[in-house]
């Protein structure tokens, strides 16, 4: 079983509750001790998944997320702007970390071509972790946007909370749950997920509500 039902946290280091592993680079590794970075990866609890990392509120999140995934051989895939993928460059190293361009005049929405893109996963038995910020932004904002929720509860698929802690200097992906569409109930357990947790800038840090907004599921900043 890859998650518990509910949402009870999935803490507990076990080859059942983490069946999908990955081996990653030792440089990698390296690199984060040099700079006193650590990180706690089991594995993931099944083929496809959201994850979230909090707080995004620096760009060097990106930077230490990307050698966290270096490091771990974590294969996720993130939204970025469209305009980010019409440099000759950049677009190919960005789509080689796991880059999909948001297309925000789709028909479906940008939830929508997400869900469809679990769909497929699922249907063909496939591999397909996306990697989201639910601020969608690194500035300070009063909570959180409904798009990474909407995914990962129309999906049916585990919602790893992702501690990105600059006070301890530790990435921890040890928490997953499953939603349960009581929208209260499960914010409850994603501010447990998260508690005392401390961003590189800490007063930008969003607080753990949900809040209405026009644009339901902005880029991700973490690979």
């Amino acid at each position: 079983m890859a998650c518990n039902l509910g949402v009870t946290l999935v803490t507990v280091p076990s080859s059942d509750k983490f069946p999908v592993q990955s081996q990653g680079s030792a440089f990698a590794r390296n690199v984060l001790q040099l700079f006193g970075w650590q990180y706690v990866f089991l594995g993931l609890p099944s083929q496809q998944g959201v994850i979230i990392g909090y707080p995004h509120t620096s760009n060097w999140d990106f930077i230490v997320m990307v050698m966290v995934k270096w490091a771990t051989g974590l294969q996720v895939q993130f939204l970025a702007k469209k305009s980010l993928f019409n440099y000759p460059l950049f677009s190919p190293w960005l789509r080689s970390l796991g880059g999909i361009p948001i297309d925000r005049s789709s028909q479906h929405g940008v939830v929508g071509d997400m869900l469809a893109l679990f769909a497929k996963a699922k249907q063909q038995g496939s591999y397909l972790w996306l990697a989201l910020s639910p601020e969608g932004t690194r500035k300070f904002t009063q909570g959180w946007r409904s798009g990474f929720y909407q995914v990962a509860l129309q999906a049916e698929v585990p919602l790893c909370a992702v501690r990105i802690d600059y006070g301890l200097k530790t990435v921890d992906f040890s928490r997953c749950l499953r939603l349960t569409g009581n929208e209260m109930a499960d914010y409850a357990e994603l501010a447990k997920a998260f508690e005392g947790v401390k961003g590189f800038h800490i007063n930008q840090a969003a607080p753990i509500q949900p809040i209405k907004s026009t644009s339901t599921l902005g880029p991700s900043h973490t690979p």
